[in-house]
């Protein structure tokens, strides 16, 4: 028996994006070294996360200053993460290695980017405040200063 004709007509609604100001729903996240990322609880901290790839120049200045961010955060309710836009796990590491960057690094993009925003384009930064909401969504490479700015959403 087949489905009813009223389902095949009406096709799936397409994802919403989320919105400046939404609670977040964190997926489950897995990160490189193989942990689970555990969804934070309202008021644990904010998040700076960077999807990236490995092949792009605008990515890789980018992540210097993303790293700085989480070296100068230290102490502040403030995680960063990393989302590697690439298929292979151990060509990420490498990348990480080589360029001395320390920040936890998960390759689960389909899932976070349906969570944070559906926006194209890499470096892509989205930050959510300590109480879980989206705060920023930024598309394109930032200066470092502007980087190391998104420190105030752990002080907020």
């Amino acid at each position: 028996m087949g489905l009813p004709a009223a389902a095949l007509c009406d096709p799936a609604p397409a994802p919403r994006a989320p919105a400046i100001g939404d609670v977040v729903r964190w997926p489950a996240v897995q990160l490189l070294g193989g942990t689970s990322l555990a969804s934070p609880a309202p008021g644990q901290h904010a998040s700076v996360v960077v999807f990236f790839s490995t092949t792009c120049p605008f990515c890789a200045r980018h992540n210097v200053h993303v790293q700085k961010l989480s070296e100068s955060a230290h102490g502040l309710p403030l995680r960063v993460l990393g989302v590697a836009q690439d298929r292979n796990a151990d060509h990420v590491r490498t990348y990480l290695g080589r360029r001395g960057l320390g920040f936890d690094v998960s390759m689960d993009q389909l899932a976070l980017h349906s969570a944070l925003s559906l926006m194209k384009g890499i470096p892509l930064t989205c930050v959510i405040d300590r109480q879980q909401r989206l705060r920023e969504v930024i598309r394109g490479e930032m200066f470092e200063s502007d980087v190391l700015g998104l420190a105030k959403w752990a002080r907020a």
